[in-house]
């Protein structure tokens, strides 16, 4: 599976880089469910229990910040491989712990390398032909949504025939399985443009840079950060809902629920073909005001089966279309430097998951399921004005010649070497 001299992407490969993607994230994910299980076997309480969430999205920021750009630096096929395999031993450590304190730092380590995943997804975007980018960054993302959400329906699943511990035996033997195919079938590529002329520290100075010289990317990263925040707090908070009355779900009835939330993660290449239509914008605007509809449906779902589901797909759905469309934007902006906007992107992104997640625990300890809904609905409707500042700061901009408007793709000054 070679990629064709055009830029495309085989089929082939695709599918590999989105199955990768998506096992990768997923071992971030796989506690959610859990968490009562795992507070009852280890001793600690459900806010603590939360906490290895909140690791587990804190150690992925990290990993965002300090290893995603290094894709513009070293060969990213090497890059990649030795990131799955790292991921693997992590999750070993995982399935052995013998205290919460080891769960919590192994888990942490394993978000901090599972961002393997996010040095396949520019590598998805450089090998794509232009004219299809959408697609194929939309399928790779459905694969990482997929991985995200039905982490919750598998772990369920193995905790009940054979304890929590299963899953990270299993996923540490399916990461080195994926570390392997990896290397045999992904594409040798080097680090693009000007960062293989940077130290590295040099390359996270630029990193960061890029928040000065890219507004689009400030507003982006804003609006993904508060889109990830509610996003979590439903994930997280919604495992304490439904293992109490009235619904007193078991853990592997709860991992289910990843099934629906599935369903809004499939929309992903919809969302990246309607990008390569020119219609980013509305797709970004559309899943910013789903996001806020969701939460009074969620609200009424404390105890209704039938509003909770609706929810759940919405916010899904919504959250993808904000996250698809953020991401197509800011590929455009600078193919030299794709992973360290990546990596500035995404670091925002996911340190808004974990503020997410740390937030739904302490507020379900005093709110409870409505106090949960309303923390939702604050940051969702964040997302919205947000999102309806940057149109009106980059519309202003683009009317004031001789400014170059970047969210036509121009670059903008560039930003300085960080040697």
């Amino acid at each position: 599976m070679q990629p064709h001299t055009n830029g495309g992407v085989p089929r082939g490969l695709l599918l590999l880089m989105s199955v990768a993607t998506g096992l990768a994230v997923a071992g971030n994910y796989f506690a959610q469910p859990l968490l009562d299980l795992i507070g009852r076997e280890l001793g600690v309480g459900p806010s603590s229990a939360a906490l290895v969430v909140t690791a587990a999205q804190v150690g992925y920021a990290v990993g965002l910040l300090l290893l995603v750009p290094l894709g513009d630096l070293l060969e990213r096929r090497r890059l990649a491989v030795s990131l799955y395999a790292a991921t693997a031993v992590f999750l070993l450590v995982s399935a052995v712990a013998p205290n919460g304190t080891v769960l919590l730092v192994s888990t942490a380590l394993t978000g901090l390398t599972s961002v393997g995943a996010q040095v396949v997804v520019p590598l998805a975007a450089t090998l794509a032909d232009p004219a299809e980018r959408g697609r194929v960054i939309g399928t790779v993302m459905t694969g990482l949504m997929l991985g995200l959400l039905l982490a919750r329906t598998a772990s369920g699943t193995l905790s009940e025939l054979g304890g929590w511990r299963t899953v990270y035996w299993v996923t540490a033997a399916l990461m080195a399985l994926m570390a392997v195919l990896l290397r045999i079938f992904l594409p040798r590529l080097g680090g693009d443009g000007d960062g293989r002329r940077l130290s590295y520290p040099g390359l996270l100075r630029s990193t960061l840079a890029m928040f000065r010289y890219e507004p689009l990317l400030r507003w982006r990263a804003a609006i993904g950060a508060l889109s990830l925040a509610s996003f979590s707090v439903l994930w997280t908070a919604l495992t304490f809902l439904l293992v109490r009355s009235p619904y007193d779900w078991s853990e592997s009835a709860v991992g289910l629920f990843g099934l629906v939330g599935a369903v809004g993660a499939l929309t992903a290449t919809v969302a990246g073909r309607l990008a390569d239509r020119g219609r980013v914008q509305a797709v970004t605007g559309a899943g910013t005001v789903l996001l806020v509809v969701s939460w009074p449906a969620l609200a009424a779902g404390a105890d209704s089966l039938i509003w909770l589901l609706v929810g759940v797909i919405v916010v899904d759905l919504a959250h993808q279309a904000v996250l698809n469309s953020s991401q197509n934007v800011l590929y455009a902006l600078r193919p030299e430097a794709r992973n360290r906007i990546n990596s500035a992107f995404l670091t925002a992104f996911f340190a808004g998951g974990a503020a997410g997640s740390a937030l739904a625990s302490v507020v379900w300890a005093y709110g409870g399921w409505a106090g949960v809904c309303l923390l939702g609905a604050v940051l969702s409707a964040g997302t919205v004005a947000l999102w309806i500042l940057e149109r009106v700061t980059v519309n202003r901009a683009a009317a004031k010649p001789p400014k170059i408007s970047v969210h036509q793709g121009d670059d903008p000054a560039p930003a300085p070497s960080a040697n």
